[in-house]
């Protein structure tokens, strides 16, 4: 019994040491059971994991101590700082969500902004029946729908809720202005080259190739954006942003490879007003999308710097300073969007070409090919043989 005794106080020791208060079962000489474990008293603090820590037993000659199962409940912070009366706590304290105080009314400003585009291109499209603009005005809904609720995060920044959802808003929406451009260049390939074909591609493949490969970036920037949230734990969160770096980075790489396509339409159109046939007005539009482009991949090295940089104030000041966010992110979208509102496709692409083939008409493309082909070897003998220089 002077041995039972002593384990015993042993453990009581050990459990009042860890400031935790354990229930132990009453154990006689021949006891083999194992108590029921008793969860700790909870700390002022938010917790998201619970674990259990097992004792084991002992048993020999003179005495069998039963095992013990102590439930740890782990705080994830507590709070230590006064919020003030917008939630806002300093960077690195519990439940901060912001690592600088957000503006109430930059987000306004730029909420009014996408919205005044989209209700543009909500006109645009009715006006000029272009069916396929719904695309972008997808991208201006979720633009717009993220600084609404940032400016409604700057009143509640503690409301992690609202943080992931504009968090996970603004990283995606420039996915649909990708998709928008790729749709707009199939369709001038279409309209604008007599063949309606590049490298033997048609111009409806080639839009819908380009979207299947944006949509691709899209679900591994959705993964890694929703990972790398506001309350995720430190391992999620570089973890997610290693996968948005990679989706970005690969939405990147079909940029420049839509770019050398646009610069190959570019060249044959010139080629064609050489020698004075073809449609005219092609110029603005094709402007129009490599500065659309060139604003997105502005946006999109400014998150390649940002993500890669680090937490470290002194080493990476951009996740510190909202005004960064706000001239490479906000001011950059804002002007690719706007960009279409002032060089629509629906003003330049008119006519019987205008409209792309379907579906049904997709899916026989080499048929489709094969009757381009025939309209190609119709051309005249000295425009054919320029334009396929370039």
């Amino acid at each position: 019994m002077f041995f039972f005794r002593t384990v015993i106080a042993l453990v009581g020791c050990v459990s009042m040491a860890s400031a935790l208060v354990v229930r132990t079962a009453d154990a006689s000489p021949t006891a083999t059971a194992v108590s029921t474990p008793t969860p700790t008293a909870f700390p002022t603090g938010e917790f998201l994991t619970t674990k259990f820590l097992t004792v084991a037993g002992h048993t020999d000659a003179h005495a069998t101590v039963p095992g013990h199962t102590i439930t740890l409940v782990l705080p994830t912070c507590i709070q230590t700082e006064i919020p003030d009366k917008n939630g806002f706590v300093p960077p690195g304290t519990c439940h901060a969500l912001y690592d600088f105080y957000p503006s109430f009314a930059a987000a306004v400003l730029f909420s009014v902004l996408f919205g005044v585009v989209m209700a543009l291109h909500i006109a645009q499209a009715v006006k000029y029946k272009t069916t396929f603009c719904w695309v972008i005005i997808m991208a201006c809904f979720w633009e717009f729908s993220s600084f609404v609720t940032r400016a409604i995060s700057t009143k509640y920044q503690q409301s992690e809720g609202l943080a992931l959802v504009t968090q996970i808003l603004v990283l995606i929406a420039p996915l649909w202005v990708n998709a928008f451009d790729y749709m707009v260049l199939g369709r001038m390939i279409h309209y604008f080259l007599p063949s309606h074909s590049m490298f033997g591609v048609s111009g409806s493949l080639f839009g819908m190739t380009f979207v299947m490969l944006d949509v691709v970036s899209f679900v591994i920037q959705l993964v890694g954006g929703s990972l790398a949230g506001p309350t995720a734990p430190e391992s999620e969160v570089f973890k997610g942003i290693h996968i948005y770096m990679g989706g970005i980075g690969l939405q990147q790489f079909f940029i420049f490879i839509f770019l050398g396509l646009a610069a190959r339409l570019h060249r044959q159109l010139q080629a064609l007003e050489r020698n004075g046939t073809g449609k005219k007005n092609w110029r603005p539009l094709l402007f129009t999308l490599y500065a659309s482009l060139g604003l997105i991949t502005i946006r999109i090295f400014f998150r390649l710097i940002e993500f890669s940089g680090g937490k470290e104030a002194d080493k990476n000041p951009l996740p510190f300073h909202e005004a960064y966010f706000y001239v490479f992110e906000a001011v950059p979208m804002v002007f690719a969007l706007a960009a279409m509102n002032i060089v629509h496709p629906g003003f330049v692409l008119v006519g019987p070409d205008a409209d792309m083939p379907g579906l049904k008409a997709l899916l026989g493309g080499w048929r489709r090919t094969q009757n381009d082909g025939m309209e190609w070897d119709g051309m005249e003998g000295k425009n054919k043989a320029a334009y396929s220089r370039v």
